[in-house]
């Protein structure tokens, strides 16, 4: 049940007009009263063909005029109007149900508290199955006027109360950081001029996908202006930008005006100030990404290693929040790189998740320093992932997120862990989707019965709790091959699948032979480091004939540093 508190102004006649009226598009059916503060002698237009609009108005407005009577200062603003709507699949709610609900809702916040026989005149007006508008006006019978201070989250707390009374959809607690909703007049703009969404909504979209390519304020301001947004931006006298607004081509205004949004009310998080603090790098030089093209590393490689570490961030709040944001940056980032069959669910993965990267944690975002270089390294590589690549990345972003939303959890953000919920669905969607291929190829050619053998033997001795899940998973073929092919580049199978599980707990994992393919593919990419060379070249550093002194003796070189270590895994026939 949804309960949003509307500027009321001081025009009672013309509010009742719009209540009882036909809507903008004929959507007002019977419109009557369903509750109000004296129900008896009450005019209701809806019900007494003899009742009139201008008469109910004035019944409201009595405590009004009298109090403007007796002082000089005018009553303003004293419409208090809340639209009060009940989930699409909540039940058929009676006229009676509705009634109890608009009297609890005015209760609770203040209108009318029970038992005062002194409080705002109020009602509650029905003109469709699913909602009711309460109209009050805010000036008591005694002259005073009501406290409605945070009246906004005292009718959600009653919202929330009155969905487990009756029955009906339960909607998570906020905590004051989301987004306005689309109201009915941009809704109803919208599809009037053939637009599939809002133009808010479709300004967000744009400004998020613009963050990613952005090293500072001017640098983000002209990639929107690339984009096809309308900026205005406000500077200072020294030519600083303080603050921007935007707008969505073809969204003007009744005198033929281009509608500007300010960032700020477009998302709470979008206002410049925030982003600024987003850009900022700190006193670490920001190194531009076409710097970093001689790395043996892909970027998309680098952010697998930067998510790889994502948990160490989440121990302190400000840190947490800020890999949080940084990760929706990166999904952000990734979507727009990816192919097409997996743009579709990164897409809706990114628009969900950017409610989880806000809250009232006031983010430290220094700290994602890394995972924001990561997320600027994919938007300026001219080259997709390959199919293994993205694989990895995406299950490594199923676990971040699903990290983000335990986080989100334990600190009570209703709303942001359910966003992140399902951000984890929409990105476990695309991960299944692109490992497809990967796992098809590498299970057509897996190593013999054999060799098989020997791997489960590793798996039962590195992970004895999840051996048997390992095993039956379906995707246990795929990751024989995976290992052996790393035995062939140098590793050995059983201190991978050790380092892989240590990774990430498996217990929660829905197929942990999946998870361990995705996270040994990525780490035995290289060849392993030949151990022997590696210390004959220590050596050679440490004593040469040219740097003069004696050699050291020679059972010095002979001697291991560490107590050798034992194969004990079968052999291979």
């Amino acid at each position: 049940m949804i309960a949003a508190i509307k500027p009321g102004g001081s025009n009672t006649r013309g509010l009742l007009a719009y209540l009882y009226g036909p809507g903008r598009q004929d959507e007002h059916l019977d419109p009557h009263i369903v509750a109000g503060f004296a129900m008896l002698g009450m005019p209701d237009p809806g019900r007494d063909e003899n009742a009139t609009l201008t008469e109910l108005a004035r019944y409201l407005d009595e405590p009004v005029r009298l109090r403007n009577s007796e002082f000089g200062r005018p009553v303003t603003g004293h419409v208090w109007h809340c639209p009060v709507r009940a989930a699409p699949e909540d039940r058929y709610l009676s006229d009676a149900e509705w009634g109890e609900i608009a009297g609890r809702i005015v209760e609770t916040v203040g209108i009318a508290p029970p038992g005062d026989d002194l409080a705002c005149r109020w009602i509650a007006v029905r003109h469709a199955d699913d909602h009711i508008h309460i109209l009050a006006t805010t000036v008591r019978e005694d002259g005073r006027r009501p406290g409605l201070h945070n009246s906004g989250k005292r009718v959600g707390d009653a919202c929330r109360a009155i969905e487990k009374n009756y029955g009906l959809r339960q909607l998570k607690t906020g905590d004051g950081t989301a987004a306005r909703r689309p109201t009915q007049a941009e809704m109803h703009k919208a599809e009037r001029l053939g637009w599939s969404r809002t133009s808010r909504d479709w300004l967000e979209e744009r400004i998020r996908a613009a963050l990613p390519h952005a090293a500072t304020a001017e640098e983000f301001l002209a990639y929107l202006e690339a984009d096809g947004v309308i900026v205005k931006a406000k500077r200072g006298p020294s030519g600083d930008i303080l603050g921007y607004a935007a707008g969505r081509p073809g969204d003007l205004n009744g005198d033929g005006e281009q509608i500007l949004h300010p960032g700020g009310r477009v998302a709470p998080d979008l206002s410049l100030p925030k982003i600024a603090t987003r850009l900022d790098t700190g006193d670490r030089p920001e190194e531009h990404p076409t710097a970093r093209r001689n790395s043996p590393d892909t970027p998309w490689q680098r952010a697998i290693d930067t998510l790889d570490s994502f948990s160490t961030g989440l121990g302190d709040d400000a840190e947490a929040q800020a890999h949080i944001t940084a990760l929706g940056d990166l999904i952000e980032a990734t979507a727009q790189a990816v192919p097409a069959e997996s743009h579709v669910e990164l897409r809706s993965a990114a628009r969900v998740f950017a409610r989880a990267q806000r809250s009232r944690v006031r983010a430290d975002d220094r700290a994602a320093h890394a995972l924001r270089a990561a997320v600027r390294d994919i938007v300026h590589t001219a080259t997709g992932p390959d199919a293994s690549a993205l694989a990895t990345l995406l299950a490594a972003m199923v676990w971040a997120a699903r990290l983000g939303e335990r986080w989100h959890e334990a600190k009570r953000h209703a709303q942001q862990a359910e966003a992140a919920a399902t951000a984890v669905a929409h990105l476990q969607a695309a991960a299944d989707a692109a490992l497809a291929p990967v796992l098809g190829e590498l299970a057509a050619r897996q190593p013999r019965q054999a060799a098989r053998h020997v791997l489960a033997h590793d798996v039962r001795n590195v992970v004895p709790a999840h051996a048997e899940r390992i095993l039956a998973d379906p995707a246990w073929p795929a990751l024989t091959t995976a290992l052996t092919d790393a035995e062939a580049r140098g590793h050995r199978p059983d201190q991978l699948l050790k380092a892989a599980a240590a990774q990430r707990e498996l217990d929660t994992a829905r197929q942990p032979a999946r998870v361990l393919l995705t996270r040994i593919q990525h780490t035995s990419r290289n060849p392993a480091v030949n151990r022997r060379a590696e210390a004959a070249r220590q050596r050679s550093t440490t004593w040469s004939p040219a740097a003069g002194g004696a050699a050291p003796p020679a059972q010095q070189w002979a001697r291991p540093t560490s107590a050798p270590v034992r194969d004990n895994r079968p052999r291979r026939q």
